[in-house]
C-alpha cells in the first residue's frame, strides 16, 4: 500500500485575454481565490490610478569606503616615505575621493590638475535607488492591483504619475505591506509606457466633480465613478436584449430618419443638408430684398414668427391643453413656412446667389434639391415604426438613440437618449403594464446578480439606498392607479402642501406631482393609467367613456417617469378622424393607416428610459452623467 502524502493546494492559473497577451484584471482580483494566483508569472496592463516612491535603505558597507593608512599608502608608493615627504591631504585625496573633492571645493592643499578639478565636478550623480508603488486599473472592474517597480526597471519619473498607461511582465506574490490589497506584482520587466503630459492632463487634480468631468468626456471613463456607471450601463444593456430574447421578442431596427412625427406633436431636429439650404445659410448675412410684386414685407412676417414662437413657449410652460398648444404650433409653422417662401424669393434675385448657383454647377435652385424628397428629422420614437413589425412578426423590440431638440434645461432629459421599445401583437393595455414591470424588475435582479461589486461601490461613494431600492422593487409590485384616482389622491393628501400647479382634471401631471406622489405618498414605484385623451399622443387607443385613453406611465422615485406605454388605437375611422381633429399632416400617416385597411389587430407596447434606468440604479441626479457622450442644447464638447 503506497504512502498518502499531503500536497499543496494548486495555485489558479490565470488565463490571458483571447485577443491580447495580457491577463484582464478582473479574472485575478475578483475571482474569489485572490491567493491562488500567488506564484504565477503574467502580463497585465492599466492606467496608474495612485502611486508613490519609497528610497531603498542603502547598505552599511555601501555608506563609505575603508580608510587608508599611511602603511597602505607608502606600500602603494614605495618611492616615498611616511617621515615629512607625504602629507595627510594627500593621502586623503588619493585614497578617499569623497574627502578629496571636499578639499578641492574648499581650495584644500593638494597634488592635482585642472582637469582633476573638471573630471570631478561634472561626473553625474546617480539617483538613489528606489521603488515604485503603483496602484493601476485596466477598467474590467472596480478593484486595482499593486505593481511593484524597482527603479533599476523604470525610472520613477516615467511611471509615477496618474493616468500612465504601463504593460508589464512580472510574479503576483503575497503583498509585502498591510493594507486593501492581498496581492501584488512584482515586476520583472515593463513592456510599454504610455505617459501623460502632467500639467495638461486633466485627471492630473484630485476628486473633479461630475459637472467638470463633462468638459473632457473622453477621458472621464478613467475615473472609478464613470467607469462603474459605464460597467453597470453595459450590463443592462445585456440585461435588456437578454429579457427580449428570453421572451419571444424580436429585434428591428428602426430607422433614425423619418418623416412621421411619432407624437402627432413634438420637438423634432430637422435635418436641412440640401444645396438650397446650404447656399441660404452660407449667404445670410447679405442684406435682404422685399418682393414688390406680393407687397409683403419679410420683416413684418418674421415680427409675426417672433410673436407666434412666444405664445407657442408659453403654452408649452404652463401645460395648457395640448389642443390648444397643437393649434398654435401648427399656425406657427404656417407663417414660419410663408416666412422662408419669401427670403427664398429674394436670395434667388440677389446677384450672390445666381454665383454661388453656378459655383455649384446649378444655373436654378429648388427645394428638390434636398437629398430627400420629403421634409425629414430625426426620431423621437420608433413605436409607430414598430408597429408595422409587430403586424407581422408578432413580438418586437428596438434598442436605440432618439432625439428631442428640447431647448430647455431638464436633469432628465437631453437631446439625444438611448430608448427599449416593445410592441406586441394581440395584446392590450393590461399586458403592456404587466410586460413593462416585469421587465423593470428583470434589469433590477440582474444588477444585484451580475454586478454585485460596481453596486457595492455605488452603495459606498454614490448613493446608500440604491441596493435596497433595488429589492424593494424586486420583492413588491407596483401600485396601479387611474389618472383620475391619482389627482383625487393628491389632492388629499397635499391639502396643506402649496405646489406651483393646481391640481385639475385634463392637465398633464407636473415633474412636481408625479414627484411628490411616489417619493412621499406611496414611496415605491406607481403605474398611472386611463390618462386624458388630450395629454397623449394622437395614436392611443380610446377608451369608451370618450375622455380618456388607454395609456400609462410608470413612475418611480428619484427618477419620475421611467415608462411611458399604450395600447394603441387599431379602429381605422377612430384613428383618421383624431388625425383630422389634430391638424396633422394626413400624407405622412397614410403608411400608418394602412396598417389598420388591412388586417388590423389589437397591440400594446410601451417605451423604458434606458438613461435613466442607469440615473434610478446609481442614485445619480443628472443624465449627462450616465451617457458616454451627452448632448445638450448649447452643450458638445467632441
Amino acid at each position: 500500500m503506497s504512502e498518502q502524502k499531503d500536497s499543496a493546494p494548486a495555485s489558479a492559473t490565470p488565463v490571458p485575454f483571447k485577443y491580447s497577451t495580457r491577463v484582464v484584471l478582473k479574472t485575478i482580483l475578483e475571482s474569489g481565490d485572490t491567493l491562488g494566483f500567488v506564484g504565477q508569472r503574467v502580463v497585465v496592463g492599466g492606467w496608474v490610478k495612485s502611486s508613490k516612491e519609497v528610497r531603498k535603505e542603502p547598505s552599511p558597507a555601501a555608506e563609505q569606503p575603508p580608510a587608508a593608512t599611511v602603511d597602505q599608502y607608502v606600500g602603494a608608493n614605495p618611492g616615498r616615505s611616511p617621515s615629512g615627504d607625504v602629507s595627510c591631504s594627500e593621502i586623503l585625496q588619493s585614497r578617499i575621493p569623497f574627502i578629496r573633492s571636499i578639499l578641492k571645493m574648499l581650495g584644500g592643499g593638494g597634488n592635482y590638475s585642472v582637469r582633476d578639478k573638471l573630471e570631478v565636478s561634472s561626473a553625474p550623480r546617480p539617483p538613489p535607488p528606489s521603488i515604485s508603488f503603483l496602484q493601476i486599473n485596466d477598467g474590467s472592474c472596480v478593484s486595482t492591483l499593486l505593481v511593484v517597480v524597482d527603479s533599476s526597471i523604470a525610472s520613477p519619473c516615467q511611471i509615477l504619475h496618474t493616468g500612465t498607461c504601463i504593460v508589464a511582465e512580472g510574479e503576483i506574490k503575497r503583498c509585502s505591506t498591510e493594507g486593501k490589497h492581498v496581492i501584488e506584482l512584482k515586476v520583472e520587466r515593463i513592456l510599454h509606457i504610455g505617459r501623460v503630459e502632467y500639467d495638461k492632463y486633466p485627471l492630473s487634480k484630485k476628486q473633479l466633480p461630475l459637472n467638470q468631468l463633462r468638459e473632457c468626456p473622453h477621458f472621464r471613463p478613467r475615473t472609478t465613478t464613470v467607469a462603474t456607471v459605464m460597467r453597470i450601463r453595459s450590463a443592462l444593456s445585456f440585461a435588456a436584449h437578454t429579457f427580449n430574447q428570453n421572451n419571444g421578442f424580436l429585434c428591428v431596427q428602426v430607422p433614425i430618419i423619418t418623416i412621421t412625427d411619432s407624437e402627432g406633436f413634438s420637438e423634432k431636429f430637422q435635418i436641412t443638408n440640401g444645396v438650397f439650404e446650404k447656399l441660404i445659410m452660407s449667404k445670410k448675412d447679405e442684406p435682404k430684398m422685399i418682393d414688390d410684386t406680393e407687397n409683403v414685407s419679410l420683416d413684418v412676417i418674421k415680427a409675426v414668427v417672433k410673436e407666434k414662437s412666444k405664445i407657442v413657449e408659453e403654452l408649452k410652460r404652463t401645460d395648457s391643453n395640448r389642443e390648444a398648444l397643437i393649434a398654435a404650433t401648427k399656425d406657427l409653422q404656417k407663417t414660419s413656412e410663408l416666412a422662408a417662401q419669401l427670403e427664398a424669393k429674394e436670395k434667388s434675385k440677389s446677384k450672390s446667389f445666381s454665383k454661388a448657383a453656378d459655383h455649384n454647377h446649378h444655373t436654378t435652385t429648388t427645394a428638390s434639391d434636398n437629398f430627400f424628397s420629403a421634409q425629414t428629422h430625426l426620431t423621437v420614437s420608433g413605436r409607430l415604426h414598430l408597429e408595422s413589425y409587430a403586424s407581422s412578426l408578432g413580438n418586437v423590440y428596438a434598442f436605440g438613440p432618439r432625439f428631442r431638440a428640447i431647448k430647455t434645461e431638464s436633469p432628465k432629459q437631453v437631446a439625444e437618449m438611448w430608448t427599449v421599445e416593445m410592441e406586441m401583437a394581440f395584446s392590450q393595455l393590461e399586458d403592456a403594464m404587466n410586460c413593462a414591470e416585469d421587465f423593470f424588475k428583470f434589469l433590477c435582479k440582474w444588477l444585484l446578480e451580475k454586478c454585485s461589486e460596481d453596486m457595492k461601490f455605488v452603495l459606498k461613494r454614490m448613493d446608500k439606498n440604491c441596493i435596497e431600492r433595488l429589492h424593494l422593487v424586486i420583492l413588491n409590485s407596483a401600485l396601479r392607479i387611474s389618472y383620475t384616482e391619482a389627482l383625487e389622491a393628491m389632492k388629499k393628501h397635499s391639502a396643506d402642501k402649496k405646489m406651483e400647479r393646481k391640481l385639475e382634471w385634463g392637465a398633464a401631471l407636473t415633474t412636481e406631482h408625479l414627484s411628490y406622489l411616489v417619493d412621499e405618498m406611496y414611496k415605491r414605484p406607481v403605474i398611472i393609467y386611463n390618462y386624458p385623451k388630450q395629454v397623449k399622443p394622437f395614436y392611443v387607443r380610446q377608451n369608451d367613456d370618450g375622455r380618456t385613453v388607454a395609456a400609462f406611465d410608470l413612475v418611480v422615485p428619484k427618477v419620475g417617469v421611467l415608462v411611458s406605454g399604450s395600447q394603441n388605437e387599431e379602429r381605422f375611422n377612430v384613428l383618421s378622424t383624431r388625425i383630422k381633429e389634430l391638424g396633422l399632416g394626413a400624407e405622412q400617416y397614410e403608411w400608418y393607416l394602412d396598417l389598420r385597411r388591412h388586417g388590423t389587430v389589437k397591440h400594446a407596447g410601451f417605451s423604458f428610459g434606458f438613461d435613466l434606468m442607469v440615473l434610478f440604479a446609481t442614485g445619480l441626479a443628472d443624465a449627462r452623467d450616465v451617457i458616454p457622450f451627452p448632448r445638450s442644447y448649447g452643450k458638445i464638447s467632441n
